[in-house]
């Protein structure tokens, strides 16, 4: 399946002060997948050494972390002579042992020339404990779950997707033409983007069976929290994991320590919510009371929403069946858009909004992202219905005059004024107008 991240990697194999690339990203997100196809249609040779499934492996590097000795025993290892020239190494898996992670520095000082990848599925939870980690001596690439533009090229779908990236001012689309999306993004909201759920139903169009996939990765999460936490803190994890979908289900989505279990408070979990943040498997909205840039400077961290990185995984989840998914008024109606804001998160974070934050007066209004480019901050507020009300919207343009507000729904593109609705799933389209 296409990536938008292969061209990413492109762009580090042909960068002439390209360092080893460090690939992070929640289990299953697709990061094993993409390098393999990278490796073997760009590079002439291709190494792939996984530290998890061969444990030999480790031993090769507790000696010395000279990268030509590392390369000579790899070589004597696998019975072939590895060179600098076309050759792309992956080490995969390499969170169960630290000594890899330390040997890229090694690799950038004294090997410049080799193409070195590595990856982990906890990899961010590691590089917080590691010590030696080499700091400013590799590159960084994040891996999420596929794009909604990401899922219907793996559909079939590419003339639909050449389409909205052509998209430069916000007419609305045929009517036909936007119905199909919206049936798209539908059955979006119960797979996900997590690629082998997308490939089992391309292949087997059978959704019980992608369901079945879904609580298979849930379930490796889980055996991941005791395998890369102490035993207090996984049942932390657990704890603070099984609560964010109730959360969101509830209509003010302000995460609250309270509804983890009783009397429990910030001081407890502040380790949680690291821990599930550099996993991946979470994303965190701050509020931001008075939107000044940096948002960052101005944010309340006290104040936050979670969550899932993954819309279809907190389907199941909820165990949420697909015919509620796809008859509209009763997701709406039941889990007070909680898919809708989720897949929005994804959305954003996926396209690169690495921070994301909230505004909320005093009053109760309340927008649901803030968005920002260099220089400027947009509202952009989500609607899982058709309901046209921008109160919000306009009461946070009276108090800080932006120059556009922005709402994604279910309803066609159209602009009045100042005001843009992009359809849900064009969210990418936000990049074109702001």
């Amino acid at each position: 399946m296409k990536r938008s991240a292969y061209n990413q990697l492109l762009e580090w194999k042909n960068d002439k002060d390209r360092k080893p690339l460090v690939i992070q990203g929640a289990r299953q997100v697709g990061k094993t997948y993409l390098v393999n196809e990278f490796g073997r249609k760009v590079y002439k040779n291709y190494i792939y050494l996984n530290f998890e499934q061969d444990s030999n492996l480790e031993s090769i590097f507790n000696h010395s972390l000279n990268p030509l000795e590392i390369v000579e025993n790899i070589g004597l290892y696998l019975g072939q002579k590895i060179t600098s020239d076309e050759t792309l190494v992956f080490f995969d898996e390499i969170q169960v042992s630290p000594r890899v992670l330390s040997s890229l520095k090694y690799f950038q000082e004294q090997t410049p020339e080799f193409h070195i990848i590595a990856a982990g599925s906890l990899l961010g939870v590691s590089i917080g404990k590691e010590s030696g980690f080499p700091v400013g001596k590799v590159n960084f690439m994040t891996i999420y779950p596929m794009s909604f533009n990401e899922y219907l090229i793996a559909m079939g779908e590419d003339l639909l997707v050449d389409k909205l990236e052509k998209i430069k001012s916000p007419d609305p689309l045929a009517e036909a033409i936007h119905q199909k999306l919206m049936n798209y993004f539908k059955m979006y909201l119960y797979l996900g983007g997590m690629p082998e759920v997308i490939q089992n139903y391309i292949n087997e169009q059978d959704i019980v069976k992608a369901r079945r996939i879904q609580n298979d990765i849930l379930q490796s999460y889980h055996r991941d929290f005791s395998k890369y936490a102490d035993k207090k803190q996984a049942i932390k994890i657990s704890e603070f994991w099984h609560s964010i979908p109730r959360q969101l289900a509830k209509e003010n989505k302000k995460f609250k320590y309270g509804e983890i279990k009783k009397n429990a408070r910030a001081s407890m979990f502040d380790q949680t919510v690291e821990w599930l943040s550099k996993a991946g498997l979470i994303t965190v909205v701050y509020n931001v009371p008075t939107p000044k840039m940096p948002l960052s400077a101005f944010a309340d961290y006290s104040k936050f929403k979670i969550f899932f990185h993954d819309v279809g995984l907190l389907a199941a989840e909820l165990n949420v069946s697909s015919e509620l998914i796809l008859l509209e008024n009763r997701i709406i109606s039941e889990f007070k858009g909680a898919f809708i804001e989720n897949f929005v998160a994804q959305e954003l974070k996926s396209y690169g909004n690495n921070s994301l934050f909230y505004w909320t007066s005093k009053s109760e209004a309340e927008i649901d992202f803030i968005i920002s480019d260099s220089a400027k901050i947009y509202p952009l507020e989500v609607k899982s219905g058709m309901n046209r009300n921008i109160k919000s919207l306009r009461s946070y343009a009276d108090k800080y005059s932006p120059d556009r507000i922005f709402r994604l729904s279910p309803r066609n593109l159209i602009q009045s004024d100042d005001f843009i609705n992009i359809p849900l799933y064009a969210c990418k389209l936000l990049k074109n107008f702001i």
